[in-house]
């Protein structure tokens, strides 16, 4: 969109990952991606053949062939839903079963030939591996690649949920679950695209011709889906197919401040100290575990398990940058506290690495869990984009952890997450990101900057209306940090700025020191979202917390119905009453504190 995110003299965002040489591991991509193309078309024929034989079945069992490829009424009411009708138009009237689907089954219909389409931008982009790239545009290739993986993924893990029942695909998952995954494969989308905007090459050209369309197919389908599941309430934020909390309801806590239904194991592994579990994995840089560093252990652990795999990280300083893959599913990960099991990395964006692999830690496996270790980027303030921590799994939880850095120190990628007693330390956009995510109990510590900065503490980049997403603050401290007290009247601290156009961020009682600046919120670039963003504040406290000098924008509001507050609990937000409880940390589903 044409939309940086500066500090002082930073440049365009950029999301890709470090260069790399295209030797044997390209080839092997290679292979790989073709075998994950034949799978796809494998699971969309099937689905599609369901479908099909589902709507040719019905009214006298005769399948009409189709002369007149003029829209119908279904296809034509379902994109009047979508932000892009043209596009979604065309791109049914052609697909096999459309013409002949009513509106619900062009819900299917829509998300196979979506998937398709990704399926195939994904095998045509892998063909240009061998080619030579400058090293931003290796990286923001090598990101494509993996962002359009994540998406052939989850638009398949859709496609399965919301097959017809009685299908060979199955029907399982819920409306959230979909709309989930859904806003991720566009999210996914639109870093690839900022990471192709930073850089200029005839390569760059042919993999943007591979992807023509696909964040506005992806945006389609997700408004079809959307709009045709009932119970819809307000922009983005489904409540149906679950049992809402009532005003003030949590769900019962022990006196440990645990849930009374957790397992005895699960309030085990929470409370007692570390080096008492019995961790499947050890790592210790003294040699007195399973594996020195952590990339080992998590190359060690099992891919897409069920089972709850447990890597104890002994009290350290580790320098590596660790990456845990979309494949390693349900690890967790515990270190010997804050401060004393440290990762620590100091990549920063450049031409050998751009923001989405600058992390020193990336966690896409569904099922994450990071307890009692600290994430820092020691990069510093004058290296801009330098992330800490990134995470685009989906349920992923934080307890008890440090995440430190400058700008963009927690990026807060895709999916559902949930933070609790976490301290962030940062300056610019130092949250930032599109998942659906709530923090509670935790202290989010604004430093001190560089000269020409201020501190903007979210950044929030939910880019279309019918995306889940969002940043939820609840119970939280908004804090200075030491080193910004003594300055803080030279540096504004803001809770925020709209990354994209429908940026949504919540602050529910918390409390904000007086280094907030009585604005506020900061604009992005002039008007720039101004009226399509969600902007709110629910009886926060503190001498930052006065909204009687805030911005008078359109989307922003002062939240007063404990009703529209609630949307944004854990309960109702990222539906974690369903999901949390497995993971063992203490949580408050409603606004009760």
């Amino acid at each position: 969109m044409g939309y940086g995110r500066l500090g002082s003299s930073e440049s365009f965002r950029s999301v890709a990952e470090p260069a790399s040489n295209p030797s044997n591991s390209s080839k092997k991509r290679k292979l790989m991606v073709l075998g994950l193309i034949a799978f796809i078309f494998l699971l969309a024929s099937g689905v599609a053949a369901a479908i099909l034989v589902r709507i040719r079945t019905r009214g006298s069992g005769v399948s009409v062939p189709i002369i007149n490829k003029a829209p119908t009424q279904a296809i034509s009411r379902a994109c009047g839903k979508t932000r892009y009708p043209d596009l979604c138009v065309n791109s049914l009237v052609d697909f096999p079963g459309a013409m002949e689907a009513g509106e619900r089954d062009l819900v299917h219909i829509s998300v196979n030939m979506t998937l398709q389409r990704i399926g195939q931008a994904l095998y045509g982009a892998s063909s240009f591996t061998n080619l030579p790239m400058e090293g931003r545009m290796r990286a923001a290739y090598e990101d494509c690649l993996e962002l359009l993986d994540d998406s052939v993924d989850q638009l398949g893990q859709s496609l399965t949920a919301i097959a017809p029942p009685a299908s060979a695909a199955g029907g399982a998952g819920s409306t959230d679950d979909v709309l989930t995954w859904l806003s991720a494969a566009l999210t996914n989308q639109d870093t690839c695209e900022e990471g192709l905007a930073d850089v200029n090459s005839t390569v760059k050209d042919e993999v943007v011709g591979q992807m023509k369309d696909l964040m506005e197919l992806v945006s389609n389908c997700l408004a079809i889906f959307a709009t045709t599941s009932a119970g819809q309430d307000f922009a983005g934020v489904p409540i149906q197919h679950r049992r809402l909390m009532a005003e003030g309801e949590v769900f019962p806590l022990e006196k440990d401040g645990f849930p009374e239904w957790m397992s005895r194991e699960e309030r085990r592994l929470l409370q007692v100290p570390a080096a008492a579990i019995q961790a499947d994995i050890v790592v210790s840089k003294d040699g007195n575990g399973t594996h020195k560093t952590i990339a080992e252990a998590v190359e060690a652990a099992p891919e897409k398990s069920n089972r709850r795999t447990v890597i104890y990280v002994k009290a350290g300083w580790y320098d590596e940058n660790v990456k845990v893959g979309r494949k390693k599913t349900n690890l967790m990960f515990i270190g010997d506290g804050k401060g004393k099991t440290v990762i620590q990395g100091s990549r920063f964006k450049s031409e050998t690495y751009t923001t989405f692999h600058t992390a020193t830690f990336a966690a896409t496996g569904a099922g994450f869990i990071a307890r009692d270790m600290t994430f820092e980027n020691r990069a510093g303030p004058a290296k801009h984009q330098a992330v800490a921590l990134r995470i685009g799994a989906d349920h992923a939880v934080v307890y008890h952890c440090n995440v430190i850095g400058y700008q963009d120190t927690l990026y807060v990628h895709s999916q559902r997450q949930f933070y609790r007693e976490v301290d962030v330390y940062g300056t610019v956009d130092f949250i930032f990101g599109n998942a659906a995510v709530v923090f509670q109990k935790c202290n989010l510590f604004a430093r001190k900057p560089m000269s020409s900065q201020k501190n903007t503490i979210t950044a929030q980049n939910r880019k279309d209306p019918n995306q889940n997403t969002g940043i939820s603050i609840h119970n939280c401290q908004i804090l200075p940090a030491s080193d910004l007290v003594p300055v803080k009247s030279s540096y504004p601290t803001y809770l925020g700025r709209p990354w994209k156009l429908y940026s949504r961020t919540v602050y529910l009682l918390s409390y904000m020191g007086d280094h907030i600046n009585p604005a506020g919120w900061l604009e992005w670039d002039g008007n720039f979202a101004l009226d399509t963003l969600y902007y709110g504040e629910y009886m926060n406290s503190g001498p930052g917390a006065a909204v009687g000098k805030r911005v008078r924008w359109p989307g922003y509001r002062v939240i007063t119905s404990t009703v529209e507050a609630s949307k944004f609990t854990v309960g109702q937000f990222i539906f974690g009453s369903s999901w949390l409880p497995s993971t063992g940390v203490a949580f408050v589903a409603g606004l009760t504190v």
